[in-house]
C-alpha cells in the first residue's frame, strides 16, 4: 500500500537506548518501538507504508546501527545526521522544549527543510569502523590502568605487568592497522580522511573516530 499521495515524506526518529520514537511528518503520524529487533521490524514495516523521501536519524555511533541495517536491507532512504546540525536547526526555529516525541518531530521537520543528502556509505563499513574505534578505546582505557599499578606495585610485582603492556600494544597496532586498511578500501572513507587529517591536530585513529561516529561531517 502506498499512502504517500505525492507528498514530500520525511520521517524522523529519535534513538534511546531501549525505544525508538518515530514521527512522520506532514502525516503528523507518532509512534514508539522497542530498539531491538521485534521493534525495529515493526518500525521497518510501518514507515515502508508511506514511502519517505528520506528517513533522519541522529548520529550516536552505536545505538542507531540496527535500525540503520535494518532500513539499508530493506532499501529504505536514510540520512544519519550530524546532531551538531539538528540542534543548530531547533535554535534556528525556536524549539527549546525536549521530549523523546518533540525531538523526533524535530528531526523530521529537519529533514524537510533542510533535506539532506542521503547517507552512502554501506551500513555494515561504518559498523566495522566503529567496532575498531570502540575497541582500540577499551584496550587504551586497560593499557592505562595497568601502567598506574605498574607505579604503584612493588618491583617483584611490577614486572609482572610488563608483558601484559606488550600485548596490549601489540593489539592497539592490530586495530590501528584494520582501520587504516578499512578506510583505504572506501572511496567516501579516503575522501574524508585526507580533509579531515590535513587539520592541525588530527591523526589517522582521531580521523577515523570522527568518520565511523559522526559519518554526516
Amino acid at each position: 500500500m502506498n499512502t504517500k499521495m505525492n507528498q514530500n515524506i520525511n520521517v524522523g526518529v529519535d534513538t534511546g537506548k531501549f525505544q525508538l520514537d518515530i514521527y512522520i511528518r506532514p502525516l503528523d503520524i507518532y509512534f514508539t518501538v522497542t530498539n531491538d529487533e521485534k521493534g525495529i521490524k515493526e518500525a521497518v514495516k510501518t514507515i515502508k507504508k508511506y514511502s519517505p523521501e528520506r528517513i533522519v536519524i541522529e548520529a550516536t555511533g552505536r545505538l542507531e546501527m540496527p535500525f540503520i541495517m535494518a532500513c539499508a536491507k530493506t532499501n529504505l532512504p536514510f540520512v544519519i545526521a550530524n546532531p551538531i546540525h539538528i540542534k543548530r536547526f531547533a535554535g534556528a526555529i525556536g524549539q527549546r522544549a525536549k521530549t523523546d516525541k518533540l525531538d523526533a518531530q524535530l528531526i523530521a521537520h529537519y529533514g524537510e527543510a533542510i533535506q539532506p543528502n542521503l547517507s552512502q556509505l554501506k551500513p555494515d563499513t561504518m559498523q566495522a569502523m566503529s567496532d575498531l574505534v570502540a575497541r582500540r578505546n577499551q584496550l587504551l582505557v586497560m593499557q592505562t590502568m595497568e601502567k598506574n599499578r605498574m607505579q604503584i606495585l612493588p618491583k617483584h610485582l611490577a614486572s609482572t605487568i610488563k608483558p601484559v603492556l606488550t600485548v596490549f600494544k601489540n593489539q592497539i597496532q592490530k586495530i590501528e592497522n584494520k582501520i587504516v586498511a578499512l578506510i583505504e578500501t572506501c572511496p567516501d572513507y579516503q575522501a574524508k580522511n585526507i580533509i579531515l587529517q590535513s587539520m592541525k591536530g588530527i591523526g589517522k585513529i582521531a580521523s577515523a573516530s570522527i568518520i565511523s561516529n559522526l559519518p554526516e561531517l
